[in-house]
């Protein structure tokens, strides 16, 4: 997410061409950042009760969570202040949050821990793999991309996450029905999502006028968004239905 402000490594660019042909690119890099007493003890404490292994079968998230529930996923959710006010607002749904940064991962358990909250669950690591290998297809009621890296570079642009492929990959796992939400407050991404979007099979645009919708209600505004605003900065909202 482009709100949080823990140093970022570069991406290096100097192995070998034929070690770069074999490596998957990753739409991100891992961080370094300071735990807090509250995000080490969320892990300590958080991480046996609510995070779940990579596996290598589909999850039976019915199981995990003790019912059959509405069910979102949110791809990289940051330090979660939003996805703990979404789950916390609507306990008769079900939401899994993968992030791989571990204050975040931290930060999320600790406010999952002080709320008691029984309807999320978190994967702390690549969220690719996770949709690939742990989530069943046509399982998702809605995928949430909020904020995500917009690799402003344009030799990074290949590890932008919303490529033909993710739209593809998280199409299968959505029902039909179901939607992506996507946000950004970088202009020339949600040109790119856009463009990518509507080129992708078996989607419809929820926009009356085929661009961007307003905010919806139900995604949480963060106080990174609210300075945004103040300082005069854009966000663009896409909701995209899962036609079949």
């Amino acid at each position: 997410m482009t709100e949080s402000h823990d140093t970022q490594v570069e991406p290096q660019d100097d192995a070998q061409p034929d070690q770069r042909k074999h490596r998957a690119i990753k739409s991100f890099v891992m961080r370094a950042g300071r735990m807090t007493e509250g995000q080490q003890r969320g892990l300590d404490i958080g991480k046996p009760l609510y995070v779940l292994p990579l596996a290598d079968d589909f999850v039976d998230f019915d199981q995990v969570f003790g019912r059959s529930a509405p069910r979102t996923l949110e791809i990289g959710f940051g330090m979660g202040h939003s996805l703990l006010e979404m789950a916390a607002a609507a306990p008769e749904q079900d939401f899994i949050g993968v992030e791989v940064h571990r204050p975040g991962v931290g930060a999320l358990l600790n406010g999952v821990l002080t709320h008691e909250l029984k309807n999320l669950r978190v994967y702390d690591c690549d969220a690719i793999e996770v949709l690939k290998r742990c989530v069943a297809d046509a399982s998702l009621d809605r995928l949430l991309l909020f904020f995500p890296d917009p690799w402003h570079k344009s030799r990074h642009h290949k590890r932008r996450i919303v490529q033909p492929e993710f739209a593809e990959l998280v199409r299968q796992k959505l029902k039909v029905g179901g939607v992506l939400h996507m946000a950004t407050d970088w202009q020339p991404y949600a040109e790119v999502m856009l463009e990518v979007m509507q080129a992708a099979p078996g989607y419809k645009n929820q926009a009356p006028d085929g661009t961007y919708v307003p905010r919806p209600e139900e995604r949480p505004v963060t106080k990174f968004e609210r300075r945004g605003e103040r300082l005069g900065h854009g966000v663009w909202d896409l909701k995209f239905e899962r036609l079949n």
